[in-house]
């Protein structure tokens, strides 16, 4: 098993990872991993963990690492507003056909305006893009 493990492992967290060095070359053939850097994502930041000087390879592994987080990401985003849409029309057929009166009570307020917020700026961002479009 330890032949098909990675050289690099990366534990994710919110804005980037804690990035470890996978060593099996010990003597028990036991898994180390040591922590050689933290990555932010959002700003690039590569930081070196402790007193370590990262080399030219890890540095590239992590930058790459970097570019495929961000493209999984960008990925996740758009997936959850098609669910989003899905919602939306699930929520409106569940208003039309099953909600009773008091349920629709509860959530009609937060709806409208979450609704509202969303059509005000789909509405003024494809007006903008318009406008690009136009050269104006």
């Amino acid at each position: 098993m330890s032949d098909d493990l990675p050289e690099y492992y990366f534990r994710v967290r919110d804005n980037g990872a804690f990035v470890f060095r996978v060593d099996t070359e010990n003597r028990q053939r036991r898994i180390e991993m040591d922590q050689i850097a933290v990555v932010n994502i959002r700003n690039g930041q590569i930081k070196p963990h402790g007193e370590r000087d990262l080399t030219e390879r890890d540095l590239s592994v992590i930058e790459e690492w970097m570019a495929e987080r961000l493209e999984i990401l960008a990925h996740r985003d758009i997936d959850d507003i098609h669910r989003a849409v899905d919602y939306l029309n699930t929520t409106t057929h569940w208003a039309q056909s099953k909600a009773t009166d008091d349920q629709l009570e509860l959530v009609s307020d937060a709806l409208l305006l979450a609704m509202h917020d969303l059509r005000s700026v789909l509405v003024r961002k494809k007006a903008e893009r318009l406008m690009k479009e136009k050269g104006g």
